[in-house]
């Protein structure tokens, strides 16, 4: 039970760690031996984030708008920069609008 508490806290927690927002364009997704690669562009610069498909919250999202919230360091289920993406359309700093959890590859 204290488990699933802490899991949940954490979760909930999450949201308010996030340091900076942003909407992003969700260009493209592929997946490739277990790995998602969303292919994305913000404020003009195209970026990749990627995922493992087994851990929680690795999701293929479909081309649109969404909003982009970068997690502190040390904070998601990466080793690497770690940013959470949410639907445009919901509010940002709820968990249940998460669309996913990525490692961003900023080249």
């Amino acid at each position: 039970m204290k488990q699933r508490m802490a899991l949940f806290l954490l979760l909930c927690a999450a949201p308010l760690f996030a340091q900076d927002k942003s909407p992003i364009t969700v260009k493209d997704t592929t997946v490739n031996n277990g790995m998602v690669f969303v292919y994305i562009q913000e404020a003009g610069k195209p970026l990749e984030l990627q995922c493992n498909q087994p851990v929680p919250l690795c999701t293929a999202p479909q081309p649109g708008i969404y909003w982009m919230a970068r997690l502190p360091k040390n904070h998601g289920y990466y080793d690497c920069a770690n940013v959470d993406l949410y639907a445009q359309s919901g509010n940002s700093q709820s968990r249940d609008d998460i669309v996913g959890e990525y490692c961003i590859n900023e080249k």
